[in-house]
């Protein structure tokens, strides 16, 4: 009820307060802690108006910020985030339920974003062609040059990284003097705004970065249809990133989606090495990565030693209390998730699976399970299962793990545990995904390096600082006699 539907001298004052306080009620979205299900604060909830005022705001504007204007900015920023560590850790784990160590992690690496991208700011990204190469050649050059694009990025981050799948985006979009609107996750949206106000501090002018909190059923056509969008940039789940292929036509996507990433391990493998890896890749950040492992192909013959050691370890982690510093694994994202993984186990355990440890739920509290005997086609191995969950299937030859691996609509990324360079530089030509990490977990890489998948895991275009400055300008060549 808006002030101005209602006639002078009918309402008492109190009523209109009432009235406001009802419509501003229905125009936030709660934030809940998911250890307790406590609302922890309340963001806006944006109508279609707000999103079409940012977005027109982020096209009129053009950045003048120089080169060096953009790397101190970005550089100030990772100061300002160094000295806040744990008060942003504090949020995100209050919003995302992850343990202190892996939110104390994660804000550590937004530092690192912000110095790879400040770096590659300072970067002449341009190239220059001699045109007297061939017989029929001019005396002239062609030149290059990389420019921000005309209009603005769309940038939908998801839950399970709070800050970092956010810095991500951003950090390459202030370093190509961009402009984008961002809109986070709604159950983990608080984080974003820190880093809005961090770089703002810093010196970012607010037109180049604005953050829209909603419901998605509500704004999100209008985010990936807009005339002011110029590209999309999308890092979420497979069903949503295909929606988007087909609703952004004519917009450059880019969509890091799912992963359901093996750990490979050989018979001539470190076992010890192996189950620790295995361990680290599938429990971080409370399973919820696409790149976690979330199959273990373990070979016949070191199966049950390899299987041992996972349950040894798996048992000595603490479960529990995100805000207790010794836990090490938190909550999931929600009650929802929980239930949804208990039921993949149990169906798993009545399809044949051998429950070893875990399957306990309470609330979005989910503890680490291993399953041992795991057939490649239950739902637990086929799909992604995006917590804390350890499925072992056990292989006789390398040509049957290729094909296991292989086997799954997802192509993101994988692990090898062996020694011996034959199998790696095999693995490596014939595993259809978009990394291989050997004697590492799956999603190891530098913030700068290349990184994305295949198949249901994205379109082949890469993310990671460098490749993201490279999606978000348009090269620009021109030519001069000489």
């Amino acid at each position: 009820m808006s002030q101005a539907m209602l006639k002078p001298g009918t309402v008492h004052k109190e009523a209109l307060r009432i009235a406001g306080e009802k419509v501003y009620r229905d125009r936030t979205i709660e934030v809940t802690y998911p250890y307790t299900g406590e609302v922890i604060a309340t963001v806006p909830k944006a109508t279609l108006e707000d999103v079409r005022v940012a977005y027109k705001i982020a096209r009129d504007y053009k950045s003048t910020l120089t080169r060096y204007e953009r790397y101190k900015i970005l550089m100030r920023a990772g100061e300002i985030i160094a000295s806040r560590l744990d008060e942003i850790s504090r949020v995100i784990t209050l919003e995302s339920g992850l343990c202190r160590k892996d939110s104390l992690y994660e804000v550590g690496r937004a530092s690192d974003v912000l110095l790879f991208a400040a770096n590659q700011a300072l970067v002449d990204d341009g190239q220059v062609f001699s045109c007297d190469l061939t017989h029929h050649g001019k005396s002239r050059k062609v030149y290059t040059l990389r420019e921000p694009l005309q209009g603005a990025i769309t940038a939908i981050t998801p839950f399970n990284h709070p800050l970092n799948q956010v810095i991500h985006k951003v950090a390459p979009s202030i370093a190509t003097n961009n402009r984008m609107v961002l809109k986070p996750s709604e159950k983990t949206p608080l984080t974003a705004f820190i880093l809005a106000d961090i770089l703002y501090e810093a010196g970012l002018p607010p037109p180049m970065l604005s953050v829209l909190t909603g419901d998605p059923r509500e704004i999100a056509d209008e985010m990936l249809t807009s005339a002011d969008v110029d590209l999309v940039t999308f890092t979420g789940g497979v069903a949503i990133g295909k929606y988007i292929a087909g609703k952004a036509v004519y917009k450059r996507q880019i969509l890091e989606l799912g992963g359901n990433d093996p750990i490979i391990v050989m018979d001539d493998a470190d076992i010890e090495e192996a189950a620790t890896l295995a361990a680290s890749g599938s429990y971080k950040n409370s399973g919820q990565r696409c790149t976690a492992i979330k199959r273990m192909l373990v070979q016949e013959s070191v199966a049950d030693r390899f299987v041992e050691l996972l349950v040894e370890k798996t048992r000595a982690l603490k479960h529990g209390d995100p805000m207790d510093p010794a836990t090490d694994v938190g909550t999931v994202i929600d009650e929802a998730a929980a239930k949804h993984f208990e039921s993949v186990v149990n169906e798993a355990v009545a399809a044949g699976a051998r429950l070893l440890h875990g399957n306990v739920r309470s609330g979005a509290s989910y503890s680490p399970t291993v399953l041992d005997h795991v057939d490649p086609e239950m739902t637990v191995a086929r799909q992604e299962t995006f917590g804390p969950v350890s499925p072992v299937i056990r292989f006789r030859t390398i040509a049957d793990a290729i094909r296991i691996s292989n086997g799954t609509a997802y192509g993101l990324s994988s692990s090898i545990c062996t020694n011996r360079l034959d199998d790696i530089t095999r693995f490596i030509r014939e595993l259809n995904v978009g990394s291989v990490n050997v004697r590492e977990v799956p999603g190891y890489r530098l913030e700068l390096t290349p990184f994305g998948g295949i198949k249901d895991s994205g379109l082949g275009y890469k993310e990671g600082v460098l490749e993201a400055i490279k999606s978000f300008t348009n090269t620009k060549t021109y030519s001069l006699p000489w």
